[in-house]
C-alpha cells in the first residue's frame, strides 16, 4: 500500500499561481502511475491531470490543459502540481492518487491522499 500526502493549498487570488505536493511513501515501487482529482460539494471527483512514473509522461483534463503542470521527483517520490492562471471554478478539495496503471478514472485509483484545500477568490 503507497501512502499519500499533500500539501500546499491555500487562498490565492485569481490570476495567482499555486504548487501542490504529493509525497509518497511505503509501497512506491508498485505504483504505475499517480493523478490528482479535485472535488466540490455535492459533486463528483474530477480528474485534473496524471504522470506516468516510469516515463514523465503527463495527460491532462481538457479544463487545466495549459495552466496546471504535474512533475515528479524520483528521488524524493515527491509529485507536484504547478496551477497557474487559478480561476474562481479551480476552488476545490485537490486529491492526489496512486495506480499501478494509467488513467483517467478515480475507481483505479487504489490509495489516496487526504486532499489539501483551493480556494481562487475572484
Amino acid at each position: 500500500q503507497v501512502q499519500l500526502v499533500e500539501s500546499g493549498g491555500g487562498l490565492v487570488q485569481a490570476g495567482g499561481s499555486l504548487r501542490l505536493s504529493c509525497a509518497a511513501s511505503g509501497r512506491t515501487f508498485s505504483s504505475y502511475a499517480m493523478g490528482w482529482f479535485r472535488q466540490t460539494p455535492g459533486k463528483e471527483r474530477e480528474f485534473v491531470g496524471c504522470i506516468r512514473w516510469s516515463t514523465g509522461g503527463t495527460y491532462y483534463a481538457d479544463s487545466v490543459k495549459g495552466r496546471f503542470t504535474i512533475s515528479r521527483d524520483n528521488a524524493k517520490n515527491t509529485m507536484y502540481l504547478q496551477m497557474n492562471s487559478l480561476k474562481p471554478e479551480d476552488t476545490a478539495v485537490y486529491y492526489c492518487a496512486a495506480a499501478t496503471s494509467i488513467s483517467v478514472m478515480a475507481e483505479n485509483y487504489n490509495s489516496w491522499g487526504q486532499g489539501t484545500q483551493v480556494t481562487v477568490s475572484s
